[in-house]
């Protein structure tokens, strides 16, 4: 099977490519983030392993970039970034799995076998509820005719929201789906990021969207 390791870091790529042969893989790295996105375009992989930062493009613009080209190869991201809201982020961004830095080789070899047994499927598909659609893979939100400019927390909620159309979910369960469990964020923060997406989603609309159901929380319904 062949992965495309995306690497800045000579010394490291060289160390986990040879690893990675050591286990039977085919290997083919690419040192900057261009570089990867247009071997992914030109040749077929089984696997993209992705440790950045990469100057002049981050870890997550990579991602977003390849998943916007249509590539459907799993994502292993790296990172030295290990807080709830960084793995969130390479999760939204495209990545199918995240392991944080330093790790063992034998724990990426593990996880990379897991990624390449799962079966695939061409795209995570886009979600929508009357004429609010939101694709994961681009992060492209739109209303109607009109393009949604969301913030990484305010997208992350109301892909929660996309998620469990119809069903009410406490301030308590969106905390911990979007800031994690014990994250300290208060009812009167997510209070805030439900105001600001209603007026980027419902402002201007007969019809609205996102519900406040008293003492309990909240709900996207169209009717």
């Amino acid at each position: 099977m062949a992965i495309l390791l995306i690497e800045n870091e000579a010394k490291i790529g060289k160390f986990l490519r040879r690893s990675l042969r050591d286990e039977g893989y085919t290997v083919e790295t690419a040192g900057d983030g261009q570089g990867g996105v247009e071997l992914a375009l030109a040749q077929g992989y089984d696997l993209i392993i992705l440790d950045l930062p990469l100057p002049p493009r981050d870890d997550l613009e990579v991602c977003r970039k390849l998943r916007a080209e249509g590539i459907a190869t799993p994502i292993l991201m790296l990172s030295a970034r290990d807080t709830m809201h960084d793995r969130l982020a390479g999760f939204n961004a495209g990545a199918d799995d995240y392991v944080v830095k330093p790790f063992a080789v034998e724990e990426l070899v593990v996880r990379a076998r897991s990624l390449l047994r799962r079966e695939r499927v061409p795209q995570i598909p886009a979600l929508s509820i009357a004429d609010l659609a939101l694709d994961p893979m681009t992060r492209r939100v739109t209303r109607g005719n009109r393009t949604v400019d969301l913030t990484t927390r305010e997208f992350q909620v109301l892909y929660l929201l996309l998620r469990h159309p119809g069903q009410v979910l406490s301030r308590a369960t969106i905390e911990a789906r979007v800031w994690g469990y014990g994250s300290g964020a208060e009812s009167n923060v997510i209070d805030a990021y439900i105001r600001r997406l209603r007026r980027k989603i419902d402002l201007g609309h007969a019809r609205k969207l996102i519900h406040t159901v008293r003492g309990a929380g909240y709900v996207l319904r169209a009717d």
